[in-house]
């Protein structure tokens, strides 16, 4: 089995970050290559899912914040026309006495 440090689509930069020039679909040498491979990327994907996570995290007390406001602003929408619906059912309320006085 060859290391991977032994390979020749290893590269190491002088502050010792690895990187890798191997791809499974052309030049894989052995079959722990592909598993290793695999590694890497399954490493890779959950970096960036953490990543994600830690933000969504700073974003929470934002969107809370927000939602708040929303909710305070719809609250006093709905309380401002509120007069309106007021006015409507006591118009309603007399249309529905004189429809009632005329019938009987």
């Amino acid at each position: 089995m060859i290391h991977c440090q032994d390979c020749e689509f290893f590269h190491c930069n002088e502050g010792g970050e690895v990187s890798f020039g191997c791809d499974p679909f052309r030049n894989v040498k052995e079959p722990h290559c592909l598993m290793k491979w695999q590694l890497i990327k399954i490493n890779q994907m959950v970096a960036s899912y953490q990543t994600t996570l830690e933000y969504y995290r700073k974003l929470a007390p934002l969107q809370e914040k927000m939602f708040k406001v929303m909710e305070q602003e719809i609250d006093d929408m709905s309380e401002s026309e509120k007069w309106k619906s007021s006015e409507e059912d006591e118009d309603e309320d007399e249309e529905e006495e004189a429809a009632d006085g005329k019938l009987w």
